[in-house]
């Protein structure tokens, strides 16, 4: 064979896969990474949450120089009705810990910078290609086939996103399952730094991230999500690709609502759009991981349905980082032993096992469940609490009524064994 054979060819310029080619280059490794966009990140035209601790162990203090926007000090959780909203609050300076900080970013830029890190570290990058096939020999895979070329590798490494056709191919991934995948519809709207700041009452430097769960979505399993960028804000909708046909409500409606929900419109007031996308996000926790490793091949980040949604938190980016830096020390342990059998790159299964995304995953693992049987969530807690608020709030001149009256009657629309059962499901799942 007189074609080059890379140590690695990586499909996807995205947080795993530049990572990955970072980890690799770094230690002298031949690597190179196709991208279908332009550039790394061209793809993730929105905003997001990075929790930094996963690049910390690859790049420490990465976001003294990375294009990052705030860093999170204030956390907010809304139960959002039609015209008011219960919220809780959480608000502290600890929050930007190095060792715990997370971060809003532009995923555009923030891509860009990392495959620019790798890149310096000797990492090769062809954009504006699709890998349209894998190379697989006598049922091992041995590289990828980019337009018109044929990239030969010792191991392939899958980082294209949360519908990997390629592993479909490679019958790793199984067919999309909508119970497993949810649909998200996201937008940037520009304002300018000292209206965020002021607006979200924190510093210059530091940021918001806003769940909502309610009126949205309209019933649908999902909710809302905001982050405060340096002079814009990213304000989206998700729910599962399965509850999409619960009612009329369409995922663009859903942002709709959002944006001119009460608790909302006046925050992003004055604001253009300057971005608008949609994307498919994962949602299965542990039940949707699939088939991780095969001959010559490794799969990482979304595609390997590494993400995490506990309703009031929601990982993916510091799962992706993870699993492309273990993916990238399997690959070096197997060039030692010049190796690259499924069993010796089960090394990096039993990595994952050993890392936080296992752990964290097996712990949550009941929780994807619980929120699709629980539609009260989405339905009727909302109201409810609401409700309880405005009673303890409304001050109208009428005959007044005991606080506990008040409250029982909103829980008494819900039920106490519905209340108490899905309570305990709940905790149960956490």
């Amino acid at each position: 064979m007189d074609e080059e054979i890379f140590d690695a060819v990586i499909v996807g310029g995205g947080l795993a896969g530049c990572t990955a080619a970072y980890v690799l280059a770094k230690a002298g490794c031949e690597v190179v990474v196709v991208e279908r966009g332009s550039y790394s990140g061209s793809k993730n035209m929105t905003g997001g949450r990075l929790y930094g601790h996963s690049l910390e162990k690859v790049i420490p203090g990465f976001a003294e120089t990375a294009p990052v926007e705030r860093v999170i000090t204030k956390e907010r959780l809304s139960f959002l009705t039609e015209d008011a909203g219960t919220t809780v609050d959480y608000t502290t300076p600890a929050l930007a810990d190095p060792a715990c900080a997370s971060y809003a970013v532009l995923r555009a830029p923030f891509d860009q910078w990392l495959a620019e890190q790798a890149e310096e570290q000797g990492a090769m990058f062809i954009n504006e290609i699709r890998v349209d096939d894998l190379i697989v020999e006598d049922g091992k895979v041995r590289g990828v086939r980019a337009g018109d070329d044929d990239l030969y590798a010792r191991v392939t490494i899958l980082a294209d996103g949360a519908v990997s056709l390629l592993g479909q191919k490679l019958g790793m991934v199984p067919p999309l399952d909508p119970h497993k995948y949810a649909v998200s519809a996201k937008e940037v709207i520009q304002l300018d730094e000292k209206t965020v700041s002021d607006r979200f009452g924190v510093k210059a430097g530091e940021g918001c991230a806003w769940l909502f769960v309610g009126d949205p979505t309209n019933g649908h399993i999902g909710g809302g999500f905001l982050y405060t960028n340096k002079d814009s804000v990213s304000l989206g909708v998700v729910t599962t690709i399965a509850d999409i046909d619960y009612n009329d409500t369409s995922v663009p409606d859903m942002l709709k609502r959002l944006e001119h929900h009460p608790v909302v419109a006046p925050l992003i007031e004055g604001g253009d759009i300057r971005e608008y996308t949609g994307r498919m996000v994962i949602e299965g926790g542990i039940a949707g991981v699939p088939e991780l490793v095969r001959d010559g091949v490794l799969i990482t980040g979304d595609a390997g349905a590494l993400g995490l949604n506990t309703g009031y938190c929601v990982r993916g980016m510091d799962f992706a980082i993870e699993s492309g830096r273990l993916a990238a020390e399997t690959v070096m342990a197997a060039k030692e032993k010049d190796d690259y059998s499924a069993a010796s790159l089960a090394t990096y299964t039993a990595k994952l096992d050993d890392s936080f995304i296992m752990k964290d995953l097996k712990h949550y693992a009941k929780f994807p469940t619980f929120m699709e049987e629980t539609r009260r969530m989405f339905t009727d807690y909302g109201p409810m609490l609401n409700e309880i608020m405005s009673g303890m709030f409304t001050v109208d001149g009428s005959a007044p009524v005991p606080l506990k009256k008040k409250a029982m009657g909103s829980v008494k629309k819900v039920g106490l064994m519905n209340i108490a059962k899905d309570a305990r499901k709940g905790l149960k799942a956490l």
